[in-house]
């Protein structure tokens, strides 16, 4: 009893010492319940209908979100029938409403419209989860190709990553991820940038698979993907149930969410992070290996290069996480706490080490995603999935938020500072 309590008062601190709290910056009761300015009316109330389906409010649940030069890119994968477009954008600097502000769809409605027989088209967008904006201004994204619509599930093309240059709004790179890496793509859910800002051209793009507990890797120079397995890429049993929202319910995702550290003095060397959802686990590799196609397709034992951290604590499974350079901490999205935590990089890995800068049982219902821009900003969205998928959302109250914050404001007076 003692040691509980001085955990609690420990907890109280890290949780009740935070100088500056996430910033609500947009918040949506449903999507398209109120945007009568949109754009391009994408996403209006209005419009009914738009290829072979009818425009559903509901079935519009945003997962990712990603900031950068004044505009947000918000996600709606094609989960349900009556999502317009996969890929949206707000101009956050004309934008002022928080409650239910308008969207349009990115780069343009055209490309997220699906043909009327869900056809392939390689100009087309399917189904996106999660977005990266890298060091020398564009977008990444992969297009699972997949509709999970209940009961009418379909592969309707390959699963494909897009690389689009936000200055121009021009699509730079698309790549058909090859059968031999993946045969479906619906275990995608996120993907992290490594690029130097000097060497564009060199990038990588590190993409997990919770479904096969696999981790692709793209590099652009080369214009390649290949892939690596370890038995640290798949979930821990012990931590794959949930109860979120008063709802219990099990998951086993591997794989979810990787992010790029700083490069090692000597070197050159950047760690990266990454675990999987059902996971309380961190894990870490140089980014040197995953780079190196020949020793992924070599056949050479590799687990060694992967190194297992620890665990974070208890309930800390977490979705998306990210590192920011200056503060050199990680930022994690923690799913089953409806919080923010943290750990700085150059404190041991311990469990004692790791903080939470912001905690909202109310209103941050499953924090989907957590990015962080190119000034040091932290931005999280929530979205209560997990009542939108086991029970039913309450279409009046505010379920979808947009939160930010400076990463060095996030951790003052906190254990991450």
């Amino acid at each position: 009893m003692h040691r509980f309590g001085i955990l609690l008062i420990n907890f109280l601190a890290v949780t009740l010492s935070v100088a500056e709290p996430l910033e609500l910056v947009y918040q949506w009761t449903q999507i398209g319940s109120d945007s009568e300015n949109s754009v391009d009316n994408i996403f209006r109330h209005e419009q009914q209908n738009f290829g072979n389906e009818t425009f559903s409010p509901y079935g519009n649940l945003p997962m990712g979100a990603t900031h950068y030069e004044g505009r947000l890119y918000v996600t709606f994968p094609r989960r349900r029938p009556g999502i317009p477009a996969t890929l949206a954008v707000i101009d956050t600097k004309s934008v002022r409403s928080v409650s239910n502000p308008q969207l349009a769809a990115y780069p343009d409605r055209l490309t997220n419209t699906l043909h009327l027989d869900y056809s392939a088209d390689p100009k087309r967008i399917i189904s996106v989860y999660r977005t990266k904006v890298d060091r020398c201004g564009r977008l990444w994204f992969v297009d699972t190709g997949y509709l999970e619509y209940p009961g009418h599930r379909r592969q309707v093309q390959r699963p494909a990553l897009w690389v689009i240059n936000l200055k121009t709004n021009r699509r730079v790179r698309r790549f058909d991820i090859p059968e031999e890496i993946v045969q479906f793509g619906y275990g995608i859910p996120n993907i992290a940038v490594d690029v130097e800002a000097d060497k564009c051209d060199e990038a990588y793009a590190y993409i997990p698979d919770y479904q096969w507990r696999e981790l692709y890797v793209y590099g652009l120079a080369e214009n390649q993907m290949w892939k690596f397995n370890h038995n640290f890429f798949s979930f821990e049993p012990r931590f794959g149930r949930f109860h979120i929202a008063g709802l219990p319910f099990v998951w086993n995702d591997g794989i979810f969410s990787l992010a790029v550290g700083s490069a090692d003095k000597h070197t050159g060397d950047r760690p990266v992070y990454l675990h999987a959802m059902a996971s309380v686990s961190e894990i870490v590799v140089p980014n040197s290996v995953l780079k190196n196609r020949t020793l992924a397709i070599s056949g050479e034992d590799y687990n060694e290069r992967f190194t297992h951290l620890g665990p974070r604590g208890p309930n800390a499974q977490s979705s998306s996480h990210a590192y920011d350079e200056k503060t050199e901490v990680l930022f994690y999205a923690e799913v089953q706490r409806n919080a923010i935590g943290c750990w700085n990089t150059r404190h041991p890995f311990h469990a004692e080490n790791h903080g939470i800068v912001h905690l909202d049982n109310m209103n941050m219902i499953y924090p989907a995603d957590l990015t962080i821009d190119e000034d040091g900003t932290v931005w999280v969205i929530s979205n209560r999935l997990p009542i939108w998928i086991y029970s039913k959302l309450d279409e009046n109250d505010f379920n979808f938020r947009v939160w930010k914050q400076s990463a060095e404001k996030l951790i003052e007076g906190t254990i991450c500072a």
